[in-house]
């Protein structure tokens, strides 16, 4: 076999391909050998039917394209390997010539990987938020813990923003009741705004016993999408007690004596929250500082086929689940589909672009993945899919994928290494140092590379 690559741009070759027909016999055997065992052909036992019968009977030509169909892939790979190309996705492959007993012509173009030269990263320099807790900060927390220990008392007066009322639904669509319309005995919090859109203005002011009806747009369920006329019964109007902040509440709700030693707790947890949200954005700037320096050009064919991913994704998937269209999507999001589109190419240009820088620093910087660490990313990723880590190692391995996990936590290390040569400095100036969140650190770095690298590109 000989073969040649031709370079038709940075991301995208042509292989040529001879095959001398001497070379194609193994395959040709395999093809009368396959045809042998699907045929029957009378007076001769199945499997030992002579290939001159098989020619009569079938067509010599049949046998060929069985033939060429079985050496094309290794053929092709063959001359992947000569040629030293680093292939993503499928070949487009064309047969150029070829006649029984001469020799196979074939070609094929496929993306490949450009080649992409790391610049200095030792020079990016980004800021970031400072780690400042402020007293409204800490007395948001612990109102936040207050409405968790909030109680509930029946009232009879007119419901209004912040009470709970106890309901019962039914949902109408052109006048017909749908049979998972009906829902009884919910509560709800006036103002939450975790129900329908309409109700707190149907409900509001109204007491128990009290009716209303209103329209509004279901957002799952056998009708998701329809407008419906929705009936709301008001059962039960309920007013919530928040407990007073006091020593008596941190003995509720925590395991100190006194609230001051809450607050104090507080202080501290919210700190390590912030020093977690710094930590995730220097590593952000930092990645979109190295990207900013590195060229790096972008296979047509593998962006295409990545929007292509992610669009469906979003419409079998989270669509469904949310029973949205993309009408009310793009209205939620206060999108045109125009809008939606261009950020969609630029979220998909950034995550292949992403791949590839990181890659190639594992590569410069000879980075491996060890035991330990494969491990530990394996249970951050459970943990997050809501699996077991036993249940997600087992997905994991029967669906081949842990190649994947490997390649998500050495770039994860790669992008560590530049942030650890980058210089980061917090909004009043101050130097960031990084190391004294390390775990925390290396979880945002895989969040960061999976966040990334979400569609993966195929490679072959």
């Amino acid at each position: 076999m000989k073969s040649a690559v031709e370079t038709l741009n940075p991301t995208r070759v042509r292989l040529t391909v001879e095959v001398p027909f001497e070379e194609l016999k193994p395959s040709l055997d395999a093809a009368y050998k396959k045809i042998n065992q699907q045929v029957t052909v009378p007076g001769f036992r199945k499997g030992k039917i002579p290939a001159r019968v098989i020619d009569q009977r079938f067509g010599r030509g049949a046998v060929l394209e069985e033939a060429i169909n079985d050496a094309l892939p290794k053929f092709y790979t063959e001359a992947v390997n000569e040629g030293e190309l680093n292939v993503l996705g499928q070949p487009e492959v064309d047969i150029t010539e070829f006649n029984d007993g001469d020799e196979l012509k074939f070609t094929a173009e496929v993306d490949i990987r450009p080649s992409i030269e790391i610049p200095d990263y030792s020079g990016i320099e980004v800021t970031v938020d400072a780690v400042e807790v402020s007293d409204e900060d800490v007395d948001k927390s612990l109102e936040q813990l207050r409405e968790r220990f909030a109680s509930t008392t029946s009232v009879e007066r007119p419901a209004a923003e912040g009470d709970v009322v106890v309901i019962d639904l039914e949902a109408s669509v052109n006048g017909e009741v749908l049979e998972d319309g009906v829902a009884k005995g919910v509560s709800y919090t006036i103002g939450s705004g975790e129900l329908l859109d309409g109700i707190d203005e149907a409900v509001t002011g109204l007491e128990a016993g009290g009716t209303a009806t209103f329209t509004s747009e279901l957002k799952g369920g056998s009708a998701a999408g329809q407008e419906a006329s929705v009936k709301v019964d008001v059962t039960a109007v309920q007013a919530r007690e928040l407990p007073e902040l006091d020593d008596d509440f941190a003995q509720l709700a925590s395991e100190f004596d006194t609230l001051e030693e809450l607050r104090a707790d507080s202080v501290k947890r919210l700190e390590r929250i912030k020093q977690y949200d710094q930590a995730t954005q220097a590593q952000e700037k930092v990645l979109d500082a190295l990207l900013e320096l590195t060229e790096v050009p972008l296979p047509e064919k593998l962006l295409k086929d990545e929007i292509e991913t992610r669009t469906h994704n979003l419409e079998h998937h989270q669509f469904e689940a949310l029973g949205l269209t993309w009408e009310s999507y793009l209205e939620r999001e206060g999108k045109t589909r125009e809008e939606y589109d261009a950020e969609l190419e630029e979220q998909a240009k950034k995550g292949i672009k992403t791949q590839f820088v990181l890659d190639e620093l594992v590569n410069k910087e000879k980075l491996s993945v060890n035991q330990e660490e494969l491990t530990e990313h394996l249970m951050r990723r459970a943990a997050s899919s809501g699996m077991s880590p036993d249940q997600f190692a087992q997905a994991v391995v029967e669906g081949g994928q842990v190649p994947l996990l490997v390649g998500e936590v050495a770039r994860g290390k790669a992008l560590a290494v530049v942030v650890e040569a980058a210089k980061v400095v917090d909004t009043n100036g101050e130097v960031v140092d990084l190391d004294d969140d390390e775990d925390e650190t290396a979880e945002t770095v895989d969040a960061s590379a999976e966040a990334e690298s979400a569609e993966e590109p195929t490679e072959a």
